[in-house]
């Protein structure tokens, strides 16, 4: 079973490339074997159909890449250090340095537990188990990802990584709810220019755009954003609500529209970083 699927990674026409880590509904025998849970609850991990968000980026001919394999399998956001000992027969909890937040709430690599479900698996994994997923999985998509944007920037002299997310109705201190949020890890990942552009975008179409808040990007963004050389990553998370059924689980006829205007945001992020916008200014 591939580990993603590329597009549009032969000709390179743009200096943008989209990721979507999170969408992946191919679902292992020995994942769903083992399961302590009914396997509906795995949807609550899914980015729902996040790779739909990116069609319209990808007709037009923008680079992508797109993880088959679900988030419930190993979490591509997440760095290889972040295990849970207790999910993992055979492995001394001293090995791990630090357990983050996320890894002691049950989601690190690969996740343990849900929120009001408990824990999602039988038996432990067992450690080399574990360690042949992120060798075989995780860590090739990251190759990927690097080797793409390291061949745009020798092409253009610049790239651009859009991680594409979706996530759950979340609300400003106002209590309005907020369809777009774009995190540069306050700015670490991304030139803020980037993600300021974007949030225009977004704005002028009359959505709710936060920056940073509540999420402001994870380990892609930490690994492949390096803007010192001129490689840029932000995360784009869209407010499922926008273009999923009630129940969170189907797209609606809307998925089209939010998905033509992800990919006209790319379109005119990948002018900004080519230059044509001046070409055409000055014409």
């Amino acid at each position: 079973m591939a580990t993603y699927t590329l597009s549009n990674v032969s000709a390179l026409n743009f200096p943008l490339l989209v990721s979507v880590p999170h969408s992946g509904r191919e679902y292992p025998d020995e994942l769903l074997d083992n399961l302590n849970v009914p396997a509906t609850h795995l949807l609550r991990l899914e980015d729902r159909y996040a790779d739909r968000l990116a069609a319209s980026a990808i007709s037009t001919g923008f680079p992508s890449i797109v993880a088959r394999k679900p988030r419930a399998w190993v979490d591509l956001n997440r760095s290889r250090s972040e295990i849970d000992p207790d999910m993992v027969d055979g492995m001394d909890p001293a090995h791990i340095p630090q357990i983050s937040k996320k890894v002691r709430g049950g989601l690190g690599i690969l996740p343990r537990r849900l929120h009001g479900v408990g824990n999602l698996w039988r038996e432990k994994w067992q450690h080399q188990h574990v360690i042949d997923r992120i060798e075989l999985d995780h860590e090739p998509y990251h190759v990927m990802v690097e080797q793409l944007l390291d061949r745009i920037r020798a092409r253009y002299g610049c790239a651009l990584l859009l991680d594409l997310h979706s996530m759950p109705s979340v609300f400003d201190e106002d209590g309005k709810q907020i369809d777009f949020v774009i995190g540069d890890r306050f700015g670490r990942s991304c030139e803020s220019r980037y993600a300021e552009l974007a949030a225009v975008h977004y704005r002028m179409h009359g959505y709710h755009v936060q920056t940073n808040h509540p999420y402001s990007g994870g380990y892609i963004l930490e690994r492949h954003g390096k803007p010192a050389r001129n490689i840029h990553a932000f995360q784009l998370e869209v407010n499922r609500s926008l273009y999923l059924d009630q129940n969170m689980r189907e797209p609606l006829a809307a998925t089209r529209s939010i998905s033509e205007l992800i990919g006209n945001c790319c379109i005119m992020l990948a002018e900004q970083m080519s230059g044509s916008h001046l070409l055409e200014a000055a014409e």
